[in-house]
């Protein structure tokens, strides 16, 4: 088999992580997880799993049973995209992870995929939209996205630091501008949310569309080979 076949054989990226990647019910919209469009990036060679599940810390992802059929099922070639923090970083939540036992998790998957010869890549939480009182973004993640950093420089794992890159996206667009692409909404303006809503964690489908964008552009800046499979543009004639 000639090198060129073997990389289009048929792959699969698993997604695991929390709510501002997982694929959302109807009931939800338009709150979209980035996974959701992140799968049109590719060609057909590649099958994108979202396995991500709202509320999930990597501890409860674990405990649930939610690990095991994504470990059980990949494959050499495949990749696995990792991003959780948002719930495991918050002491108050049921699905808390101390910082140490967030590590580990991180540390786990990253063993267990390279056992199966599958590429894990590590993401940092998605940045929440806070601003001070000055315009300027607040970090909400500093902790346990500097633990991902960590992890992802002893491991030599691929970094995707949609943290930083989020928080410079959503500095660009500033206070108001950045509301575009969280869950806001007024009241009656969805069927959904009939008392409106505001939500500074999860995207809509802009948003998640832009969070996508970021995570793409940092593969491109890793040099993954995945994006060798990435749809190519039609060329009118």
């Amino acid at each position: 088999m000639s090198f060129l076949a073997y990389k289009k054989q048929p792959i699969t990226v698993y997604l695991i992580g929390d709510s501002t990647m997982s694929i959302k019910e109807t009931k939800a919209y338009p709150e979209t997880g980035w996974g959701m469009p992140f799968k049109y990036f590719f060609d057909s060679s590649v099958t994108v799993e979202n396995h991500a599940k709202n509320g999930r810390s990597t501890r409860t992802f674990i405990e649930e049973g939610l690990w095991q059929p994504v470990a059980s099922s990949m494959k050499a070639g495949d990749y696995l995209f990792i991003q959780f923090g948002h719930n495991d970083e918050v002491p108050t939540k049921k699905s808390y992870t101390p910082e140490a036992a967030y590590r580990a998790n991180l540390e786990r998957f990253i063993t267990e995929a390279r056992k199966k010869n599958v590429t894990p890549i590590l993401i940092t939480p998605a940045a929440r939209r806070k601003f001070d009182a000055a315009g300027n973004m607040e970090e909400t993640h500093a902790v346990y996205s500097g633990i991902v950093r960590t992890v992802a420089q002893q491991q030599k794992v691929a970094l995707v630091d949609l943290d930083r890159k989020s928080q410079a996206l959503l500095q660009k667009l500033g206070p108001e501008a950045s509301k575009l692409l969280f869950v806001h909404l007024q009241p009656q303006e969805h069927p959904n949310y009939p008392q409106g809503k505001v939500d500074d964690t999860h995207f809509n489908e802009l948003g998640a569309r832009e969070m996508a964008q970021l995570v793409l552009a940092e593969l491109r800046a890793q040099k993954v080979d995945l994006l060798e499979r990435l749809v190519k543009p039609q060329v009118k004639q």
